[in-house]
């Protein structure tokens, strides 16, 4: 039964996290695919960018209800199949929901259902972090957003983020005398290592100084450049 529950931990995450709302609201608004438009990513910034704020904030409802459904699952899938609390540092099974967080990013960045062309992961990836342990998603999500503030650049918050969360899960896993601290903290660089190499063309951009910034739309690149 354990390994049937391991099962579901990638399975459902991965499923739930491939339905992506940028493209669905996108094809519900003007029938275009949003992976035609803008910067081609769909995903939160993409969406208002070409589509607006309402839009986006169906974008940003569908990302985080999906990556906090996607780990609240599999907890309780191990809560009343094993008897496995994967909240519990004393059960040592806090790992499951690092676990399942991978799939639920690999879900969105490559989703079964759109030819496995979905966004960078970002917005999902957070959400997962608030659900699987708060605080150690909060601190990265301030460092992104105090990097945004400073250079206007989402990508750029984004990656340096990515690159932080894994520290975080470590420090906060340490603090709490919690098992599996290593365990987690490989599992969480696994997911920050998918979310910079999401952006690897935006490293490019940004390295060329042809990213765009926040509140720049989609056609202002040129005037940017």
């Amino acid at each position: 039964m354990f390994i049937v529950c391991i099962v579901l931990a990638a399975v459902i995450p991965y499923l739930l996290c491939g339905i992506n709302s940028a493209i669905i609201v996108t094809k519900i608004r003007t029938g275009q695919d949003i992976r035609e438009l803008g910067s081609g990513n769909a995903g939160l910034t993409n969406t208002l960018r070409t589509q607006g704020k309402a839009a986006a904030l169906f974008v940003l409802i569908g990302d985080i209800l999906k990556g906090v459904l996607s780990i609240l699952m599999i907890h309780f899938i191990f809560k009343f199949l094993l008897g496995i609390d994967t909240y519990s540092v004393a059960e040592n099974y806090t790992w499951v929901n690092y676990f399942a967080g991978i799939f639920g990013v690999i879900g969105h960045v490559f989703p079964l259902y759109y030819g496995f062309k979905g966004g960078k992961g970002i917005l999902v990836t957070f959400a997962s972090m608030l659900a699987i342990y708060w605080i150690a998603g909060v601190v990265p999500f301030i460092i992104f957003v105090i990097v945004v503030a400073l250079t206007r650049y989402v990508s750029l918050g984004s990656i340096i983020a990515s690159a932080c969360y894994p520290f975080c899960v470590l420090i906060f896993s340490l603090m709490r005398n919690d098992p599996c601290s290593w365990i987690n903290f490989g599992l969480a660089a696994v997911i920050g290592a998918m979310l910079i190499f999401m952006h690897r063309a935006n490293i490019k951009r940004l390295m060329d100084h042809t990213e765009k910034k926040l509140g720049q739309k989609s056609g202002e690149n040129e005037a940017a450049k």
